[in-house]
């Protein structure tokens, strides 16, 4: 049994935002304790709030992303990256004119019943 898994073709998350969301681990792999995906967020993109069950590191590769943490609104620029803890209301978006290409880390896995979307 190999004791390693190069992931070649990540599972592209259907979305009707316009974001490209490529899931290269987690539950898709049969990977609950941890998700890596690359995203792309295109320009005046949001989403709803919402108060995760997991932990949410984003890493910044090219453009910026806006956080409201709570109340708090954080800019973060390429080179730049966040830890989130679970149980924190924040909303995601790309305010700006240029798209924000992204590494989101989610532990444990992120899960559509965990991730707590405000309607």
């Amino acid at each position: 049994m190999k004791k390693y898994f190069i992931q070649k073709s990540p599972f592209v998350v259907p979305t009707t935002d316009g974001k490209l969301i490529e899931e290269h681990h987690g539950l898709t792999t049969n990977n609950s304790e941890i998700s890596i995906a690359h995203m792309i967020a295109p320009p005046k993109w949001s989403e709803p709030f919402q108060t995760p069950e997991f932990d949410e590191y984003t890493y910044i590769i090219k453009g910026k992303k806006q956080f409201i943490i709570d109340d708090e609104k954080i800019i973060l620029e390429a080179g730049q990256s966040i830890k989130i803890e679970k149980n924190t209301r924040v909303q995601y978006s790309n305010p700006f004119d240029e798209p924000c290409e992204y590494i989101a880390i989610c532990k444990p896995a992120f899960s559509i019943e965990t991730v707590n979307r405000e309607e």
